[in-house]
């Protein structure tokens, strides 16, 4: 594998679904080395038509030698992403932790995919379209939260509209940590934004503010 740019880490995604491929094109638009593979030998050669990978090889991720053979096990990352596959998402998981790949990503269809995937060694499990669902939820009660990082099921950072409640007033004037537990990292317009904000800031109503705070917290913000 030729060196990278960022940090010479390079990606193995196992599984060219809809998920996979998704993470196999944006990890490659960040300039990262991907490697992609499947049993589905179409899916492997739609993936190096739409060159959403740097290589892409057909193969059985059940078996040890295949992965061995295709240099998986030589990645820093292996994101398998056989999330409606039970049993071939666990075996692929346990060949790859067994051989000793640092980080192991494996996306889960149920809460008890996700627990077997924790017992055989991956060591982050996703669960894609109950992100998204939550994610769209969001998005539906508070239209102007522009975007959204979940730091733990409780906590979150946000990046939100200024509220017309909040137009023409400072920081200090609005007391965010004593009347709502929140705390403003940064405000800004577009694509500029000032970081930790002296509170003497005044705020302006449609400028975007990036808040972190509880979950609880951040439901109560007039928006």
């Amino acid at each position: 594998m030729s060196n990278l740019n960022q940090g010479n880490r390079q990606f193995a995604v196992i599984g060219l679904g809809r998920f996979g491929r998704a993470v196999c094109g944006s990890l490659h638009k960040m300039g990262y080395e991907v490697l992609g593979t499947d049993i589905d030998e179409k899916l492997v050669a739609q993936v190096l038509t739409d060159r959403i990978a740097s290589h892409a090889v057909q193969l059985d991720s059940t078996e040890p030698t295949a992965l061995k053979e295709a240099g998986i096990f030589e990645f820093d990352t292996v994101i398998i992403a056989i999330g409606n596959f039970l049993q071939e998402s666990i075996i692929t998981t346990l060949n790859v932790k067994e051989a000793g790949v640092a980080h192991v990503v494996a996306k889960a269809s149920s809460e008890i995919h996700g627990k077997l995937l924790e017992r055989v060694g991956a060591d982050r499990v996703v669960f894609p379209e109950y992100e998204a669902g939550c994610a769209l939820a969001h998005t539906l009660t508070k239209p102007a939260i522009l975007d959204r990082f979940d730091l733990d099921p409780d906590n979150s950072i946000v990046e939100v509209l200024v509220p017309e409640e909040f137009h023409g007033k400072t920081i200090a004037e609005l007391q965010l940590r004593n009347r709502y537990g929140l705390n403003i990292l940064a405000v800004g317009e577009g694509e500029k934004f000032e970081i930790n904000p002296l509170p003497n800031l005044k705020l302006h109503k449609g400028t975007a503010m990036v808040v972190i705070g509880s979950n609880k917290d951040l439901q109560r913000l007039p928006i």
